[in-house]
């Protein structure tokens, strides 16, 4: 499979619930580079860069997020290849 990058965000209840730092934690076992941030709207925005196997399982979880949160939608769309070493909370 190929490498590839998704950027889009994640809607619902997934701020002030530990959203980002469990995307953190996902994302590095996965082995996927990028980055998490909250948005001014309520959403979390990411940027999912890796193995497109790994980016299908991190999208799955996405769906779900940690116990606190309540995710109502996933919006995420290919984008140009950003080479990003790890995984970081903005």
């Amino acid at each position: 499979m190929s490498d590839i990058c998704l950027q889009g965000r994640v809607v619902g209840k997934v701020q002030g619930v530990g959203f980002r730092q469990a995307t953190v934690r996902e994302a590095s076992r996965l082995g996927i580079s990028g980055w998490v941030r909250n948005q001014s709207d309520g959403s979390v925005a990411v940027l999912l860069c890796g193995a497109e196997d790994a980016l299908e399982a991190m999208s799955g979880w996405l769906q779900r997020g940690p116990a606190r949160a309540e995710v109502e939608r996933v919006e995420l769309e290919a984008c140009v290849w950003q080479d990003i070493a790890g995984f970081v909370q903005l």
